[in-house]
């Protein structure tokens, strides 16, 4: 095409040089034809340049024509010239934008047909640890699911395009892949925690479920791979004893899961190359709308730069202090609850080069990490744990974890406006409905019998030690880590007591935590 356009520009250069030398031959030649009213033109004849029978020469007329007509002719070669001109820049330009439509198809091409590397599949030498031993009994799938209309490229929610509507995510488009990575080792109870997850699963393909397998547990291995092509198993290569100081030898067991959560991290975001995951652990039973919370929950994670986590769990989520005719009710809390979590490629991208060698949970809750940033998560848990065999030898699984409610009831979330957990939003009106709550003292609330209405009451703490006793006389969780208490969002607890809503808070015009409360 270009050659095409290029010899048509010579053409017309040619014709525009052969015009003129045509033109300076008529002009300077001899007479063509007859100038006058007689029948000859020869040379020295009498009708020589308009000779004839009127016996007159009318050369200065003629000059005057002649004149008038090379005006006329120059006119119109610089018309020419200008349509040339203008074709020809119009041409480049087509050129320019014609290259960029075949780059462009191309990238879309190449991400199209692009298949994310394939895992190497298992030796049967279990000392080849320089291998990445994986099983792979699913084809890995794309970040996106794929779309065979080019025309229609997903669109993503920019951040500063969050307004006063609702989030939405177009239906017309394709609709973001979010694996669940689950964390095992040696629980052959991971078939309760894997039969709830393909039960609930609304899509495989926009949901794959990897499991990645630490410990080397050969009949945790054997049922992890009964569930064949409906789930991709893979398998951490490094089973050696971690070198640790002497006291926290009885730790090994914190150092290797924080090693094994790296390395699977590693595999969801650089080998598969997905863009988020929700990762859960072998000892959890998710709620019926577990997929719908996280896919609802994934733009406003996305657009809004002061979340970093999506959290399925309620620390506080015992029946007795959370409300069951709300399963819609969503928050945001300064407390990382893990239990059923997602984060994006981003996050991790900028938490993977400082990845602590043990206690990754603990670690995710310090303000280095932390950065005054929130999760999300939910009146009724999405999430229980069945495990009271772990690391942890049952820390708080007798005492909190085991009285966790599971929600029963699915929630549409992806049909709701969502919009009023970003931070201005959520702020602004948290601020309000707390410190405007009647404040009371505990033995009004314990007593009750003064207080009318279902609430909310605001029970105020000014102390490390004041907050931690009223937490335990009104049954929610009263540790703190970095200075943060569970579930709370600027320094306020949200729960049920006996029914009413209650408000654990500090002071009205909080501005910070104190990490000397830990």
């Amino acid at each position: 095409m270009v050659r095409k356009k290029g010899s048509l520009i010579l053409c017309s250069a040619f014709l525009f040089v052969a015009w003129n030398a045509l033109l300076l031959l008529y002009l300077w030649g001899p007479p063509i034809g007859r100038l006058g009213e007689g029948g000859g033109a020869e040379p020295g004849g009498k009708e020589e340049w308009g000779m004839g029978k009127g016996g007159g020469v009318n050369l200065a007329g003629e000059v005057i024509r002649l004149a008038e007509e090379v005006e006329v002719q120059l006119d119109t070669q610089k018309k020419l010239l200008k349509q040339i001109e203008s074709h020809r820049a119009m041409w480049a330009r087509r050129k320019d934008v014609g290259k960029r439509e075949m780059e462009d198809r191309k990238e879309v091409k190449e991400e199209v047909v692009h298949q994310p590397q394939k895992l190497q599949l298992i030796k049967d030498n279990v000392d080849d640890t320089d291998q990445t031993r994986v099983k792979q009994t699913q084809r890995p799938v794309n970040t996106e699911a794929l779309d065979t209309n080019l025309d229609h490229p997903q669109v993503n929610v920019p951040k500063e395009e969050i307004g006063e509507n609702k989030l939405k995510t177009s239906p017309a488009t394709p609709e973001v892949v979010i694996p669940i990575l689950v964390i095992a080792c040696d629980r052959v109870t991971v078939k309760r925690s894997l039969d709830r997850l393909i039960q609930y699963r609304p899509s495989a393909q926009l949901h794959p479920i990897i499991v990645s397998q630490d410990c080397g547990h050969a009949e945790t291995a054997r049922v992890i791979g009964s569930y064949g092509d409906q789930v991709m198993h893979i398998r951490q290569p490094d089973l050696s004893d971690i070198r640790v100081r002497p006291e926290h030898r009885k730790f090994q067991g914190y150092y290797k899961i924080s090693r094994h959560y790296h390395w699977a991290l590693q595999q969801v975001f650089n080998t598969l190359s997905h863009s988020t995951v929700v990762i859960v652990e072998d000892d959890l039973e998710v709620a019926p709308d577990f997929f719908e919370y996280f896919r609802a929950l994934y733009p406003i994670l996305h657009a809004d730069p002061t979340l970093w986590c999506v959290s399925a769990w309620n620390d506080n989520g015992r029946d007795a202090l959370v409300d069951p005719s709300k399963a819609e009710l969503l928050y945001r809390t300064d407390f990382f609850p893990g239990l059923g979590w997602m984060l994006l490629k981003e996050m991790w991208t900028e938490l993977e080069p400082k990845w602590p060698s043990a206690f990754w949970d603990d670690w995710m809750r310090q303000p280095e990490q932390r950065k005054e940033r929130s999760c999300i998560r939910p009146e009724i848990s999405r999430t229980i744990t069945f495990g009271r065999k772990g690391v942890s030898l049952g820390q708080f699984f007798d005492q909190y974890l085991r009285y966790i409610k599971l929600n029963t009831e699915f929630v549409p979330f992806t049909k709701q406006d969502l919009s009023y957990l970003l931070q201005e939003k959520y702020d602004e009106r948290l601020i309000k409905e707390v410190y405007s709550a009647p404040l009371v003292k505990m033995e009004e609330l314990q007593q009750g019998s003064t207080l009318r209405g279902p609430g909310p009451f605001r029970v105020q703490y000014s102390s490390r030690d004041t907050f931690k006793v009223f937490a335990r006389n009104l049954g929610v969780m009263d540790d703190l880590k970095s200075g943060v208490p569970r579930t709370g969002y600027r320094g306020v607890v949200n729960f049920l007591y006996r029914g009413r809503r209650v408000f654990l808070a500090p002071p009205e015009g909080w501005t910070q935590y104190d990490v000397s409360w830990s």
